[in-house]
């Protein structure tokens, strides 16, 4: 059953078409990769559901209602969250407070908000830097706050725009495995831009692959890494 279905949404700015007619879904309980090259269309395609870019036409149906009609400030009640592939954090903040302000579209309030941010803090092994400011925070660790923040929502579909960018091998690592145990424990679903072919192959149910805005595969990660089209397109082939 899909949670996200894309339907032939095109978005264009200038004259150039960033998305042409896509159409993809999302199931519940899914970890969906968006693949593509640089300019491919992934995070206008973020930007579409985050309500951030008016699309020229298409739907994007997110239980049974269309986020087209919907102004921005209503996409995180009804339960859809995301991060950004620059980090967009309060350095100022302390990390339980820039996580207390993804949790403005919460129910909870007061001290119950701040037992839930702290609980999000702790499962995200932060609970020891929750009164620190981000300001001087390893990048690894702002990556993770922000991942924090994003729950603070309550999300049912997590948009996660590159968030093993800037990482190293082991933090990716660590990354990969907390997106499954969020999916698997919190009944999440997600939908993931990212470049780390690894991980994305290693987590993901499904990809769906873009170039020059056009989706031009989708499958598993198997048939996706052996697909011609993408390896040609994206991947490239490995040296020899």
């Amino acid at each position: 059953m899909a949670l996200l279905a894309v339907e032939e949404l095109r978005a264009e700015f200038g004259g150039i078409i960033a998305l042409a007619d896509l159409s993809f879904e999302v199931e519940l309980g899914q970890i969906c990769a968006l693949i593509g090259p640089n300019g491919a269309g992934k995070t206008t395609l973020f930007n579409c559901v985050s309500r951030l870019y008016e699309p020229k036409s298409g739907r994007i149906m997110f239980r049974d209602h269309n986020l087209l009609d919907l102004p921005a400030h209503r996409i995180a009640r009804e339960g859809i969250a995301r991060t950004f592939q620059n980090l967009a954090l309060f350095p100022a903040l302390t990390v339980l407070d820039n996580v207390l302000v993804g949790g403005y579209s919460s129910k909870a309030k007061g001290s119950k908000q701040r037992a839930e941010a702290r609980e999000i803090l702790d499962r995200l092994s932060l609970g020891a830097i929750a009164d620190r400011h981000a300001a001087g925070l390893p990048y690894g660790t702002l990556k993770r706050v922000e991942i924090a923040r994003a729950l603070a929502a309550h999300p049912r579909l997590l948009l996660l725009d590159e968030p093993a960018a800037g990482l190293t091998h082991s933090e990716v690592d660590e990354l990969g495995d907390l997106i499954k145990s969020l999916r698997d424990e919190l009944g999440l679903s997600v939908l993931l831009v990212e470049h780390h072919m690894a991980m994305v192959m290693s987590i993901s149910d499904h990809v769906v692959v873009l170039d020059f805005g056009s989706k031009i595969a989708e499958g598993l990660p198997a048939q996706i890494r052996e697909n011609p089209q993408v390896i040609e397109a994206y991947l490239g082939t490995p040296a020899r």
